[in-house]
């Protein structure tokens, strides 16, 4: 009697008032962080993947023959080592074009301009590790002792541990909705059975056990929580795309490769089921640890 009635046995069952919205709300805020941490790892691996085996070697020299002379010494070592998979001599008009921005257009005569070091762009065929610094530190301090040489990875380090953070912070704001969810469930979940308590006991009389009103319980607010989750769905991946293309008119490297793949589109796409399943373990275990105290 109990299955066949269930609909019309607790009508308010269901998430009663705002509670779908807020649901959809808080699926959204977690859609979009977690989109921001997936983006986050995204471009920290393409960055790091980038630039693990790149090292630059500057000629801090002021006279310019001297410098040009070392500058050349240092890229036929380089070019001849064997862990080097490439070597290229940035070019002074380069060079130029960089600083332009901060130092202005230098003067045509050597004599007034800022001296400027020769650099030196490498590509090892590996990640660069400290022993490999210090060997071709060591190399290159007899013919050219105005080389530096500084991993491109080391200037991003300060870069990485933000992101790491950043990342942290994401993860955080992800269980501390998903808690917040399960709250508001739960909150929903005893005004829901306070209000069917007579007809629980009734129920009760009638031969229905805890299970079976649980089960009444958790149908209903899954039902709910899949609505909400699902119009939350649609409001963070719209925010995600969103913001996605904002970033993506900057056009910069390093913000491109923070996009998203097919696996985390597929991630941010469950998070509304991983929403319905907690909602649904909430109901039952308040309607379950309630019964138990209250009939």
């Amino acid at each position: 009697m109990i299955r066949r009635r269930n609909p019309g046995l607790l009508r308010q069952a269901r998430l009663a008032g705002p509670m779908p919205w807020v649901i959809a709300i808080m699926i959204a805020i977690t859609v979009m962080a977690a989109a921001a941490g997936l983006a986050l790892s995204n471009l920290a691996d393409n960055a790091r993947a980038e630039i693990e085996g790149g090292l630059t070697v500057q000629i801090v020299e002021a006279a310019p023959a001297e410098r040009d002379r070392q500058a050349e010494v240092a890229l036929a070592l380089l070019t001849n080592r064997e862990e080097v998979a490439e070597a290229r001599r940035v070019s002074d008009a380069e060079l130029a074009a960089l600083l332009e921005p901060w130092l202005g257009a230098q003067p045509v005569a050597e004599e007034d301009a800022i001296p400027i070091p020769a650099m030196i762009d490498v590509r090892l065929r590996g990640p660069a590790t400290p022993r490999q610094l210090a060997d071709l530190r060591t190399a290159l301090a007899a013919d050219a002792p105005a080389a530096r040489i500084d991993a491109q990875a080391g200037w991003l380090t300060p870069v990485f541990d933000a992101i790491a953070s950043l990342q942290w912070l994401a993860a955080g704001l992800v269980v501390l909705l998903a808690a917040t969810s399960a709250a508001a469930v739960w909150l929903a979940a005893r005004s829901a059975l306070g209000t069917n308590r007579e007809t629980i006991e009734i129920v009760h009389l009638l031969g229905g056990t805890d299970a079976q009103i649980a089960r009444i319980f958790q149908r209903s607010v899954g039902i709910d929580a899949a609505v909400g989750g699902l119009a939350g769905l649609a409001l963070g991946l719209a925010a995600t795309v969103l913001l996605g293309r904002q970033f993506a008119q900057l056009g910069s490297g390093m913000v491109t490769g923070g996009g998203l793949g097919p696996s985390d589109w597929a991630l941010l796409a469950a998070i509304p089921l991983g929403g319905v399943v907690l909602a649904t373990l909430t109901a039952r275990a308040t309607v379950l640890s309630s019964l138990r105290r209250i009939l």
